[in-house]
């Protein structure tokens, strides 16, 4: 007898316009162009300017008849940061922001954008802090382009602002409007980057693929987009890291698995090791792909653990085995095994790159209760709690 299915009920958040392809970064000045001739440029502060392409592209906007502003973003956006900027470039009548970077320097580039049109200091529109307030959506024209493979900031709708240390956090400017008008990854933009980057920013896309393909809020479509994310970081995640770290269709794999990995966040929420990026990530100057590197595999098998309690024949078991076969390269007809060999595989990375423990970074046992009371997670795979979150940051610790 045909037993139907719940039927499907979602939103989704729109896409910018994505360009993706080696060369790309070459289409850049036409495309700013579309937007008007004032351009605040935002890079980081050294990678782009050593390697040429911020003279070569600085040269292409002014040739077609654009004035050009630059500033240079060191590490991740902070409230004043981003207000300072603002203060500044106010005054100048910017049409659009270009941001060409990592993902910090997307997230500065999209806080910017966002602020430019808006009169008050930007903490007042960071989610959970003291007298939040919505936004309302009005921005410069935004344009990202990714220089690492990560963070999927390209295509989300929030920018992660932090402040460390006592009191400090790290929290999303969020609005459906602040998703980037265009979103152009050029593999080529990758291939210089250092094998630690690359393996923690791989990380920070493959935990969000893995977080979102089994947050209770997933689809169908995330499930496709998180799927195929998987399958390509898979093929060319260790090769990215090593021998094969110069090569554009090895970058393209991981620039495709990370951009998949935002669109999937964007619209399912992500788990545990993103709650802890927040709470460990405002407490400590821990890079957050570093951060998501050290903490996956523990997150993972406690989750699992949790799941198997509840229900051995939990879906999200299931899209973990699924996971795992795909991570692993080893198909199992058997969830059990299936979920195993997800931990397994990435334990082997964790040991094969060489992943830092939470200590090397300044964090103490004595913090930890603290940090798991400020942690939360409303779309991770389970329902985590105390004990259990505590147990993840003691594993890495």
């Amino acid at each position: 007898m045909f037993i139907p299915n719940l039927p499907l009920d979602f939103s989704l958040l729109p896409l910018p316009s994505i360009h993706f392809g080696v060369g790309r970064f070459s289409r850049l000045a036409e495309l700013a162009g579309s937007f008007g001739k004032n351009i605040l440029v935002v890079t980081g502060a050294h990678a782009l300017q050593r390697s040429g392409r911020l003279s070569n592209l600085m040269e292409s906007l002014q040739s077609a008849g654009m004035c050009t502003y630059h500033l240079a973003v060191d590490r991740e956006p902070s409230p004043e940061l981003v207000d300072r900027a603002v203060s500044y470039y106010q005054e100048l009548a910017i049409e659009v922001v270009l941001a060409v970077g990592g993902g910090s320097v997307l997230d500065a580039g999209k806080a910017i954008s966002a602020m430019l049109l808006c009169d008050a200091a930007v903490e007042r529109f960071i989610e959970g802090q003291e007298g939040f307030m919505q936004h309302d959506g009005r921005k410069v024209p935004f344009i990202a382009v990714p220089t690492t493979s990560g963070t999927g900031s390209e295509v989300t709708n929030n920018a992660v602002i932090s402040r460390i240390g006592l009191n400090g956090f790290k929290r999303s400017l969020r609005h459906a409007a602040f998703v980037p008008n265009i979103a152009l990854i050029d593999p080529e933009l990758m291939v210089s980057v250092s094998p630690e980057l690359t393996a923690a920013s791989g990380m920070d896309a493959c935990t969000q693929l893995l977080e979102a393909l089994t947050s209770p809020f997933a689809t169908p479509y995330t499930d496709a987009i998180t799927c195929s994310g998987l399958e390509r970081f898979s093929r060319s995640f260790l090769s990215a890291c090593t021998d094969w770290s110069g090569n554009s269709a090895v970058r393209g794999d991981i620039a495709y698995a990370a951009l998949m990995s935002g669109i999937a966040l964007a619209n399912a929420g992500l788990g545990i090791v993103h709650g802890f990026a927040s709470s460990v990530g405002g407490l400590i100057d821990i890079p957050h792909g570093t951060l998501c590197a050290t903490l996956l595999a523990e997150a993972t098998r406690e989750n699992i653990f949790q799941l198997r309690a509840v229900n051995k024949s939990h879906p999200a078991l299931q899209k973990y085995a699924k996971a795992g076969a795909i991570l692993s390269g080893v198909a199992d007809k058997s969830v059990h095994t299936g979920c195993d060999q997800l931990v397994e595989t990435i334990e082997e990375w964790q040991e094969l790159l060489s992943f830092p423990r939470l200590r090397s970074f300044g964090l103490a046992l004595e913090e930890l209760d603290a940090i798991v009371a400020a942690t939360r997670s409303k779309s991770n795979a389970v329902q985590l709690d105390d004990a259990a979150m505590k147990r993840i940051l003691v594993k890495r610790l």
